[in-house]
């Protein structure tokens, strides 16, 4: 069988999630042969800067995308929540595997949960929008921007330089770090980011045997759950230089679809939440987005829908 080239980025984690979703292909084509691409992007280059002033996440995407395109590459495997909603042309995410827990969690250096941590305590998120939901808890603390991969903020929290670090759950279970997680911190605390936890599998879209090897790996409800929330940051136009968060849950027969927005410099945050039947369609799930997405921008929270 003709081996397949997978795009990768070469922090620790990527290679993680990357490996781990190789590992699940091959057990369902054994024989396939999957040879690795690492790519270095321009945001693992540049790790000076916070992510708003150097163009947001899209730059963790842009060079491996181009591999892709030009055929060094088959496929990639993104962190969903890095991938800018509007796609090259040519290119689909046409997996979205089963989505690791969703939440945020907070790392500190003594132990003590958000709530516990003493006035006037940095701590540190290279994040907006985890940056606007920790001074609305606690506008006590001092949030400082902090760059880095997980094991270097990890061992700036446990240096001292700051007193406490937040990051996504899934990140540190992928890499098997949870036993570091101060606290868990619930949506409805802390909302987390568009498709956070979620895998996002990217390929040609004329490359229809690279879509039969990917389609037994999709899971159906992490793509509706991921699709809608993607549909609120097309609506808003959301990058990280704007906080914008969105998550998605299934109760029972319905999606619940939260989010929250808020001006460049924090001001002006609004929430909302939207309640309706669960999608059948990603059209239809994207279209709840938007709307979602819609009442936040006109600043008309709502409850439900």
């Amino acid at each position: 069988m003709t081996p397949v080239r997978v795009a990768t980025r070469k922090s620790a984690l990527a290679l993680a999630q990357t490996r781990a979703f190789v590992a699940e292909l091959v057990k369902i084509h054994p024989g396939l042969r999957v040879e690795e691409v690492p790519l270095t992007t321009t945001g693992d280059r540049i790790q000076d800067r916070a992510l708003a002033a150097i163009g947001g996440k899209g730059l963790f995407v842009k060079e491996i995308e181009e591999a892709l395109l030009d055929g060094r590459a088959d496929f990639a495997v993104h962190s969903l929540k890095d991938v800018p909603p509007e796609l090259p042309p040519g290119l689909v995410i046409g997996c979205t595997p089963l989505r690791e827990d969703a939440r945020d969690v907070l790392v500190s250096s003594d132990g003590r949960g958000l709530a516990e941590l003493p006035a006037r305590a940095r701590v540190g998120t290279s994040s907006l929008r985890r940056k606007v939901q920790i001074e609305a808890l606690r506008p006590d603390l001092e949030v400082v921007a902090l760059r880095g991969n997980v094991d270097t903020r990890l061992s700036k929290c446990a240096a001292g330089e700051v007193a406490a670090i937040v990051l996504a759950r899934a990140g540190l279970a992928r890499l098997g770090l949870l036993a570091r997680v101060t606290e868990t911190l619930a949506p409805d605390v802390m909302i987390p980011a568009v498709a956070q936890g979620a895998l996002g599998i990217e390929h040609r879209a004329d490359d229809e045997r690279i879509a039969a090897l990917l389609a037994p790996l999709s899971h159906t409800e992490t793509k509706i759950s991921v699709t809608s929330e993607r549909g609120v940051l097309r609506e808003v136009q959301g990058n990280c230089q704007i906080p914008v968060a969105a998550y998605a849950r299934r109760e029972g027969s319905e999606i619940v679809l939260s989010g929250l927005l808020a001006e460049a410099d924090g001001s002006n945050v609004r929430r909302a939440t939207l309640r309706a039947e669960w999608p059948t369609h990603d059209a239809d799930a994207e279209a709840l987005g938007r709307k979602l997405g819609q009442r936040l921008r006109a600043g008309t929270p709502g409850a439900s829908a």
